[in-house]
């Protein structure tokens, strides 16, 4: 006879306490935890890339960017993601350990979080009220994807072509990003 194990339905306070001990990052999704891999090079390299000029843009504002370690709450605590690069620029989302409000969220892709990143993320991201813009970087070439929410609402598409400048505007804050930025010093 074989015994069935019950998985345990782990609350949103137990995520946090748990996540605040714990030496390596989970994401939460419902009550479920999933482990991160760690990054390779390029993803680390990528992820710099996007956050330095986001970053440099942001001093002397209200703005503030985190890179990988800042937890983005969502649909009030059921889930809560790690964004390879978070801008936020509300003053009233000052949680120490995770935001709520982002502006810009990008996710740098492998073959292991491609389809999480550009289906499930993108879902529950698109939701975010606050949120202008989604990022996907894919690490294995040249080849940036990103979403832009107008001021209607509406979310656009687009393929960051050579030469072309991504503009991210956000509560006065204003900053660009160029294919040739995000993948400076990255081999393939």
């Amino acid at each position: 006879m074989s015994a069935v194990l019950q998985k345990r339905y782990l609350t949103e306070p137990d995520y946090l306490t748990q996540e605040a001990e714990s030496d390596i990052k989970h994401e939460y999704v419902d009550g479920d935890c999933y482990a991160m891999s760690g990054a390779s090079e390029k993803h680390n390299l990528i992820t710099l890339n996007i956050a330095v000029p986001l970053r440099s843009a942001a001093k002397g504002s209200t703005c503030r960017v985190f890179a990988s370690d800042m937890k983005c709450r969502i649909e009030n605590g059921r889930i809560y993601y790690y964004p390879d690069v978070m801008l936020v620029c509300q003053q009233s989302d000052n949680a120490d350990y995770y935001k709520q409000q982002p502006c810009f969220i990008a996710e740098v892709q492998s073959k292991s979080t491609e389809r999480v990143d550009r289906h499930e993320k993108w879902l529950v991201y698109s939701k975010i009220p606050s949120l202008r813009y989604y990022l996907l970087a894919d690490s294995r070439q040249q080849k940036v994807d990103y979403f832009h929410r107008d001021d209607n609402g509406d979310w656009h598409s687009g393929v960051l072509a050579d030469g072309e400048t991504l503009d991210i505007t956000c509560d006065g804050y204003h900053a660009a990003l160029s294919l040739a930025d995000i993948y400076e010093d990255v081999v393939f």
